[in-house]
């Protein structure tokens, strides 16, 4: 044998076939595999990639920064937006390139990227935008990073259901390779149906690790289909009452064609029974809830000829919405029981019941819940292939009397039921060492604070009084309401320098329109330090935020920091006083008597991004350091509650 040289750039050579890479790198290798099949296919696209990070979506910035090389020959513009909104209302922009006839290319295909919170917060652009269209050589993909279970968010996401208030469709990959396919598919049907296509990307695919086969190859079809009077895709002087009767009328119908044509929506196990008596059980699922159902075959020891044996089929949903009804309705055909397996609230479900009601196809359909309305996949956290394998375990027993089945049912519900001992210790989040938040988010004895989203969020569970947090970008303007009707006077409200980017000024300028007495603390830690210790976009300085704060109107901006001496005074407007750290303390207690709203910018480099510069030399390695020797320490514990 031979062996293949390879490297690390090999998941980017879109010529070579079997390649190694994380669920994000594939939405890198996504943009160039488009890009490369439109040119065999002697069209001169370009692409455009903007969006806001955030987990499981935060690192999709790093890696097409770091591939930027690819990316350029391949004439793919990434473009980080200020927020998710406006990304959003850059990547429609880019679907208007070419509709006027000034274009430089016949198109340009674009992917949005955001987390659930910005999926919540660009429901405007996206409904605007997908009732405009995509342009016919263009596309557009929705990369929606859902947290399911709220390990790194202040909310549990589910973005199905606001794409489909925008009646933007939604493709489920179930794995990492499906990103690629899936997301081809998904430029596929932006072009074909002129609308925009959703790409759902949980941690569990996206921050996954996979070797795939990916060739450079894209096969599909597009159905034959009436199209509205001037097609389907976005056009100038469009008329926004013609825009909705089109959507309704003609682009969800093509899309439902696509998935139809494509067979996007197909059965795995067919479920094949020569007996009469055997039972006739059909599971839905989708995304990572098909490859958990998967496993919880494998759990109860049923592979595809053992489902064949017991009559269970299987149906993989790659387009959740809008459900393609003819292949549901197909699969439903002859069956008993239909059990819907899907993470969250039901989405699936419900479409499956509408499709099926005005038929004479009425099998028993459970999911959510049972037959008498019992939990049973619950919608909150998330669903684990045990949890699926005592459903479809039960349900087949009931109808077969199973030994076998009823063995390892047996063992599962053993497993699922088996108490674990709980520890005498909590181990709670806490700052990295050395975090500026450690000093910053301390607060005067009798004042309280309002968390901000941000690592200082974690502010909230250590003995700092400080509790509440609003949505990135409303840090302080719940006091705004509150104030009105609380006996306390004054409230201090953290807010991060990646969130006042994003969009946090709008809320000060808020508190100073309504007179409200609150002091923002503007926690200046150089980094967006939760997502990888990017740089903010626009690259704005301490100075900058101060110079934009003052002409907001405030009453006083104070500047305190840990380096006090190397501050660029003559950079700051007049009279903004810089303190050190240490006088924190007071001067928190002198803002908090002036009336109005008042900030104060704590600067302090994140610790993490330190270590980073450090090690990278673009940051001095101080020569001296804090060194608790063992003969002389008393164990009293005071340096870890002094440094948190």
């Amino acid at each position: 044998m031979t062996g293949r040289r390879v490297s690390l750039s090999d998941k980017y050579d879109v010529h070579r076939p079997d390649v190694f890479l994380t669920g994000t790198q594939a939405l890198v290798r996504l943009a160039l595999v488009q890009r490369a099949l439109d040119h065999q296919s002697g069209l001169n696209t370009a692409g455009y990639v903007s969006g806001y990070r955030g987990s499981p979506v935060g690192a999709v910035d790093q890696q097409f920064q770091h591939a930027a090389e690819f990316l350029n020959k391949a004439e793919i513009v990434f473009e980080p937006g200020l927020n998710e909104d406006l990304a959003a209302t850059a990547v429609w922009g880019a679907q208007q390139a070419s509709m006027r006839g000034d274009g430089r290319y016949d198109g340009v295909f674009a992917m949005w990227y955001g987390k659930g919170p910005g999926v919540d917060r660009s429901g405007d652009v996206f409904r605007h935008a997908n009732m405009a269209g995509s342009a016919r050589h263009g596309g557009v993909l929705v990369l929606m990073g859902d947290d399911h279970t709220c390990e790194s968010s202040t909310t549990a996401h589910q973005s199905e259901f606001a794409l489909m208030d925008a009646l933007i469709p939604v493709l489920n990959p179930a794995n990492v390779s499906e990103i690629i396919s899936l997301g081809l598919h998904g430029f596929a049907l932006s072009r074909f149906a002129g609308v925009w296509c959703g790409l759902k990307c949980v941690k569990d695919n996206v921050e996954s690790t996979a070797s795939i086969h990916s060739p450079l190859l894209f096969e599909n079809s597009l159905p034959q289909f009436d199209v509205a009077a001037g097609g389907l895709n976005i056009r100038p002087n469009d008329n926004r009452h013609e825009q909705e009767i089109r959507m309704h009328r003609f682009k969800l119908e093509a899309v439902k064609a696509y998935a139809r044509e494509n067979t996007l929506n197909h059965v795995t196990i067919p479920g094949a029974v020569s007996q009469a008596d055997k039972p006739r059980i059909g599971i839905i699922s989708t995304g990572k809830s098909y490859m958990d159902t998967l496993q919880a075959l494998r759990e109860l020891d049923l592979d595809e000829a053992a489902c064949n044996q017991q009559g269970i089929a299987l149906y993989k949903v790659a387009m959740p919405w809008p459900l393609e009804p003819q292949g549901i309705r197909e699969f439903a055909k002859d069956k008993e029981l239909l059990i819907v397996v899907e993470e969250k609230r039901s989405l699936i479900e419900f479409q499956l019941k509408d499709i099926l009601y005005n038929t004479d196809l009425r099998p028993q359909i459970i999911g959510k819940s049972d037959e008498k309305g019992a939990v049973l996949l619950q919608p909150e956290g998330a669903l684990n292939p045990m949890q699926i394998a005592e459903v479809i375990g039960t349900r087949l027993v009931t109808m077969t009397r199973n030994n076998a089945v009823q063995d390892r049912l047996d063992d599962i519900r053993q497993v699922l039921n088996r108490e674990r001992d709980v520890l005498g210790v909590q181990r709670v989040p806490y700052f990295c060492a050395g975090c500026p938040h450690n000093s910053s988010t301390v607060v005067p004895e009798g004042s309280r604070a309002y968390a901000g989203i941000g690592c200082h969020w974690m502010v909230q569970i250590m003995e700092r009084n400080t509790e509440g947090c609003t949505q990135m970008g409303g840090e302080g303007a719940n006091w705004i309401g509150e104030a009105h009707f609380s006996t306390t006077g004054h409230v201090f409200q953290n807010i991060g320098d990646g969130t006042y980017n994003h969009s946090g000024l709008m809320a000060i300028r808020a508190a100073v329109a309504a007179g409200t007495n609150i002091t923002f603390k503007l926690l200046y830690n150089d980094a967006v330090a939760m997502t990888g210790g990017q740089s903010h976009e626009g690259s704005m300085s301490p100075y900058d935020i101060a110079a934009e704060l003052v002409s907001a109107g405030v009453e006083q901006l104070v500047f305190v920091s840990d380096q006090p001496d190397s501050v660029e005074k003559h950079r700051l407007p007049a009279d903004v006083g810089v303190f050190d750290r240490g006088d924190l303390m007071q001067v928190q207690k002198r803002l908090s008597e002036i009336s109005g709203t008042t900030v104060l910018i704590y600067e302090q480099t994140c610790a993490a991004e330190k270590r980073r510069r450090r090690k990278r030399g673009t940051m001095i390695d101080p020569p001296r350091r804090a060194y608790i020797h063992p003969d002389v320490c008393e164990g009293c514990g005071d340096c870890g509650v002094q440094s948190n």
